[in-house]
């Protein structure tokens, strides 16, 4: 069974910190960009971040450059998000989604991720 796997969401105040995870099992992460999603509610799912397969390009929404980092360790089969001075506008379900590739320098946020995990929910909230 191909699937992904997030954890680590969770409530948090604002101005801290969550690390979020996504582990695949069934496949290897080796030869697939990853991102990250999120869909708040009564919202568009946005694109948040994604990495290359190489793990040597990422990409950014504007709305968490400077505060999200994102990661993978292939060893792992994992890729994380870190999340750091967290805001209210950040709640939202969180996805993690991989698409194979063989352009391994690039990721992009468009519809041809077809793996896709289950979500998990970030609060932001005092």
């Amino acid at each position: 069974q191909l699937q992904l796997v997030e954890s680590g969401g969770g409530l948090v105040q604002p101005g801290g910190s969550l690390r979020l995870s996504c582990a695949a099992s069934g496949f290897t992460l080796v030869g697939h960009a990853i991102g990250w999603f999120r869909q708040a509610p009564g919202k568009e799912r946005e694109g948040v971040s994604c990495i290359s397969s190489s793990g040597g390009n990422t990409k950014y929404a504007d709305s968490v450059k400077g505060r999200f980092t994102i990661s993978r360790d292939n060893a792992k089969n994992t890729v994380y998000l870190q999340m750091n001075s967290l805001k209210p506008e950040d709640t939202a379900v969180y996805f993690c989604a991989a698409y194979r590739t063989l352009l391994f320098n690039l990721c992009v946020f468009d519809d041809r991720y077809n793996y896709w995990g289950q979500g998990t929910q970030v609060t932001v909230s005092s």
